[in-house]
């Protein structure tokens, strides 16, 4: 496999965990990182611990504002959109959700995922770039403790085929991938809120239910996933889900 040319990225939920560490791999690959999240003290912070040899230029604002995206990606003309954002689901039983916390991961992680989509398609974005979706093992076997959250994730592992059709209709050169972390993340605040729950459930601790994964997979990890994913010129080979790629301790990066 050869590499790209490192150009300039957009990484949306570049603040904290999957998002911030794919901004400091991009960064240490010589990218300029423009890295989009809500809580401007993180995004300060982020800033501040960059080494080069890239730079990462920060961006406070919520990103399932259209508009406000399509400004920052026409002011960037990125070759790399990274998504990494969503909301944090209501950790409860069905019965105990509301439609407002169920469908959160719908209004936020998918709404994003789609507008950044037909902005890619329709602005077009450059021949070679890449537009790639952070998903979630939920969409592939269901997390009836998180609402729609599992729905949404299996909706943006469809959603990159879709676009990807469409793009290859267009003959835009342009690739849609969704990555997906198949078991929960260890060392994120997301993972441990999880197993939490999930333990409490299952009446065992939480140590004992991330024993089910084998070796612990991090946000470092799959930052790492994304940017190998970024540095591949070649499609990588796909499997019967279209352009999603999995990715544990244990095998690192597969097609599903």
């Amino acid at each position: 496999m050869t590499s790209k040319h490192p150009g300039a990225a957009i990484v949306i939920g570049g603040s904290s965990g999957v998002g911030r560490a794919a901004v400091l791999g991009l960064a240490a690959a010589a990218r300029r990182v423009w890295a989009v999240g809500r809580d401007r003290a993180r995004l300060d912070g982020l800033r501040r611990e960059v080494t080069g040899p890239g730079e990462v230029v920060t961006r406070a604002f919520d990103a399932t504002d259209g508009a406000a995206m399509d400004q920052l990606i026409a002011e960037v003309d990125p070759d790399l959109l990274v998504l990494s954002a969503g909301a944090r689901p209501r950790l409860a039983l069905i019965q105990e959700q509301t439609w407002e916390s169920f469908s959160a991961p719908w209004n936020t992680d998918l709404k994003i995922a789609f507008q950044i989509g037909q902005t890619a398609l329709r602005r077009p974005l450059r021949p070679g770039s890449q537009v790639i979706f952070v998903s979630s093992g939920a969409g592939l076997g269901g997390s009836p403790l998180s609402g729609g959250y599992a729905g949404a994730k299996r909706m943006q592992m469809l959603l990159a085929g879709y676009l990807q059709r469409s793009a290859d209709a267009a003959k835009l050169g342009v690739r849609f991938q969704a990555l997906v972390p198949k078991q929960v993340l260890a060392q994120s605040e997301m993972g441990t809120a999880v197993a939490d729950a999930y333990a409490k459930l299952g009446g065992i601790t939480p140590e004992k239910y991330m024993e089910r994964f084998g070796a612990p997979l991090t946000p470092g990890d799959v930052g790492r996933a994304v940017v190998k994913l970024a540095e591949t010129h070649e499609v990588p080979r796909e499997g019967s889900l279209g352009p999603v790629f999995g990715l544990t301790a244990a095998s690192g990066l597969e097609a599903l």
